[in-house]
């Protein structure tokens, strides 16, 4: 992908972020910081079946990470945990687009992955 496109996708996103907000009844969830930057993301799940049915993110921060998350959201619904699970930087980089960023940048762009692997190990119990 082209710089530009690249560019445009990573502002779409930021703009116009896919799946935000929070699930009330989220079956995993999982926040963190990034303390370099100030980047801040929040995953909420919902788990059927071992796959993910509803993905939702919120936080702050620059455009790569806020992006990150948005595109990383819209890939996750309907993947299985194990998928998910073997996500690796480069499949992030992917969905960004394949642009080449430096050590500051990649850290925000691989945020939403850190948290997103997380949340999937942190099951959440909801009493009705």
């Amino acid at each position: 992908m082209s710089e530009n496109l690249y560019q445009d996708l990573i502002l779409d996103h930021y703009r116009n972020p896919r799946n935000r907000g929070t699930l009330k009844n989220a079956t995993h969830s999982f926040a963190m910081d990034n303390p370099t930057c100030g980047d801040n993301v929040r995953i909420d799940l919902t788990v059927r079946n071992s796959r993910v049915a509803t993905a939702r993110f919120s936080g702050e921060g620059c455009a790569i990470s806020q992006a990150a998350a948005s595109l990383l959201m819209q890939h996750t619904e309907g993947k299985t945990i194990a998928a998910l699970k073997k996500m690796s930087k480069d499949d992030m980089l992917s969905l960004l687009g394949g642009a080449t960023l430096g050590p500051a940048r990649l850290r925000c762009a691989l945020l939403a992955l850190e948290v997103l692997q997380k949340a999937l190990d942190a099951e959440r119990t909801h009493k009705k």
